[in-house]
């Protein structure tokens, strides 16, 4: 019986021929492409421990460490990116703080520290800021990490810069939170128009289209949309490398539909 959590026909056929291991590709093949990604997505939606992976899927910790070795390929990252619409006609940016579980403390010091792994404290605890670009069709575009403490307009220029080659965006839509000169000059660079409203503390308030505006709650949307896998809404890995390619697991899904 087909496990719950497990992708969709539709979306299997989609993806099975950018897998490593598919047939005709170079390399030893994979037994089963088709049922790892599904334990991925049970891990991913449910939020359990990698030791209670149903044994279904096969021995847990042969699971992990092929996922482990694809998020340090970059094979996440690169799914994520072959679906991307390089026509974008806006964005929006914006970020979420995700807590940390005790589990994802202990990572060793040779990784790099807290920093490396994108932890931090905030106001919202200790814990990871997702930072995210995403189109007016609700689909990401660009992912980063930060530790929780580090403010979003630091993040703005690395998320634009993100987007994909060939884009033509005519705006971009952001909070107060990225109220800054360099932020709306690297958006005017770009060619598109900055709809970001000003800091209340700013002598001079830069006028911005305020019924375009309010289409920043397709990011809400989004982020309500990603943490329904549990992976995401809480981060349980050790190190901020694997933590983001639950996210970009998450975000593939909701690209394939």
């Amino acid at each position: 019986m087909p496990p719950r959590h497990a992708i969709r026909d539709e979306d299997w056929d989609r993806i099975k021929d950018r897998l490593p291991g598919r047939a005709g590709a170079r390399g030893a093949p994979a037994r089963d492409n088709r049922r790892f990604i599904d334990a991925i997505l049970w891990i991913a939606k449910t939020g359990a421990p990698w030791r209670d992976l149903p044994e279904y899927f096969g021995k847990w910790n042969t699971i992990w460490r092929r996922f482990d070795r694809w998020a340090r390929k970059g094979i996440w990252h690169k799914l994520f990116g072959d679906f991307q619409d390089p026509d974008l006609e806006w964005l929006v940016l914006d970020s979420t703080v995700v807590r940390a579980h005790p589990h994802a403390a202990g990572a060793r010091k040779s990784s790099g520290g807290q920093d490396a792994q994108s932890l931090g404290r905030s106001r919202g605890g200790f814990g990871t800021k997702v930072h995210v670009a995403v189109s007016g069709l609700l689909l990401p575009v660009v992912l980063l990490l930060s530790p929780g403490q580090q403010a979003d307009v630091s993040h703005a220029k690395a998320l634009l810069a993100g987007v994909p080659a060939g884009s033509e965006v005519k705006a971009v839509i952001a909070d107060k939170g990225y109220d800054s000169k360099a932020v709306v000059e690297a958006i005017q660079a770009m060619g598109a128009e900055a709809v970001i409203p000003s800091l209340s503390t700013r002598k001079e308030q830069r006028d911005y289209d305020k019924d375009r505006y309010k289409d920043r709650n397709l990011v809400e949307r989004f982020w309500q949309k990603v943490k329904q896998f549990r992976r995401v809404a809480t981060r349980y890995e050790k190190t901020g490398r694997n933590f983001l390619a639950f996210v970009q697991v998450a975000s593939l899904m909701v690209l394939l539909r």
